[in-house]
């Protein structure tokens, strides 16, 4: 079983072939944005980190934009820094030209403001757009595919027909020898003893089990609890009531194969088949976390219609609620409400959904892609801004 991709330097396969015009600070957005602007085949990817904070979230603004343009989906990489931010952008840059990519850095404080940046960004990107499409996609094995999984929007329908037969399309990604990465922690509370009994061994479930005890220690430690923020206002109107209810529809998108290992944060899985990455539930963060983690595409299921891509990852939107498909067709690509009216077997739309993966890590654009809505992204981190 294959796919068309783009084989890269390092060995690793995209699904498409971007020039990643990657922002070190929230201060360097509108530049970024606008040289993606003039440049037919590149990407911004823009976020509201990068200086004044914690070290350790410093840190994590650097592995992610590490992990961003070692993305297999990007050819190339232009990094736009103001010049005085906390990215350690010289670092960024060395690191992500060891995958083999081409990386050029714009200093907007160094060039003479935005203009100038804009106008000599604009020529590199161009420059490496036309060295890009020299390449041509080949057939790979669908082990080369990391597959993002991701529900959001969720309601009742949710955890009864998408969620479940994306896991059944992970399932097979697997057989097959590739990898999906698993996110959202958030969701798993109340869940998560069923979760940890997936893993392979039980230092990988405690491992599972104390990411859920984490991310509840840090809403306690706001003087809060989850309830409020999680299940969501749009999750209750869809018909959940509890955290644990969501929760339980939000695993079962992981199908039934052993989860390998657990990750931090953006960071790329060294093993293939099911992992489990620490982050929050909220579109922004988490595909971010996913692409940075080498996420060649993700598969989105959505009950109530939420409709963000990701910059230069394609992102399948999968619904199994009738009404959200007829309102919201400009967003969604697959329907499978098929399944709530018994007309289609779970196991019938979960390989119904990997045929799609397939197709759209051949190149087949996604309704993100088409209509461009992809930019409100941005890096999860756990401290104050200071």
């Amino acid at each position: 079983m294959e796919f068309q991709g783009f084989r890269r330097k390092d060995g690793s396969v995209g699904t498409r072939n971007t020039i990643g015009i990657l922002s070190t600070v929230v201060c360097a957005n509108e530049v970024a944005d606008d040289i993606s602007r003039h440049v037919e085949g590149a990407t911004a990817f823009m976020h509201q980190q990068g200086c004044c904070q914690t070290p350790v979230d410093i840190a994590r603004v650097n592995e992610t934009l590490i992990g961003l343009g070692k993305n297999p989906n990007l050819a190339a990489v232009l990094l736009v820094s103001l010049g005085c931010e906390s990215t350690a952008v010289g670092e960024v840059a060395k690191a992500i030209s060891e995958a083999g990519k081409r990386v050029e850095t714009i200093v907007i404080q160094e060039v003479g403001g935005a203009a100038k940046s804009i106008a000599e960004g604009t020529l590199l990107v161009q420059d490496m757009v036309q060295e890009a499409s020299r390449l041509e996609r080949t057939s790979c094995p669908v082990r080369d595919l990391v597959l993002g999984l991701k529900c959001g929007s969720s309601d009742t329908t949710s955890g009864l027909a998408p969620n479940p037969a994306l896991g059944i399309a992970s399932d097979l990604l697997i057989e097959a020898g590739g990898t999906s990465i698993l996110g959202e922690v958030t969701e798993f509370i109340g869940a998560e003893h069923l979760l940890a009994l997936h893993a392979r061994d039980e230092d990988v479930g405690k491992q599972i089990l104390d990411l859920v005890k984490r991310m509840e220690n840090r809403a306690k430690s706001a003087g809060q609890d989850i309830r409020g923020g999680q299940p969501t206002g749009g999750n209750i109107k869809g018909g959940l009531t509890t955290i644990e209810e969501k929760s339980l529809g939000a695993i079962a998108k992981a199908g039934t194969a052993p989860i390998q290992a657990v990750y931090e944060y953006g960071i790329a899985p060294q093993v293939k088949g099911l992992v489990v990455m620490d982050s929050p539930g909220r579109e922004p963060e988490i595909l971010t976390g996913l692409a940075a983690a080498g996420c060649t595409v993700i598969a989105f299921t959505t009950g109530r219609g939420a409709p963000q891509g990701f910059p230069f990852v394609p992102v399948i939107k999968i619904t199994g609620n009738k009404v959200t498909w007829d309102k919201l067709r400009d967003h969604m690509d697959m329907d499978v409400s098929s399944v709530m009216e018994g007309e289609e077997t779970l196991p019938d739309a979960g390989k119904r959904i990997f045929r799609e993966i397939l197709q759209v890590a051949s190149g087949m654009l996604t309704k993100a892609e088409i209509s461009g809505y992809t930019k409100a992204m941005d890096i999860y981190t756990v401290g104050p801004v200071i």
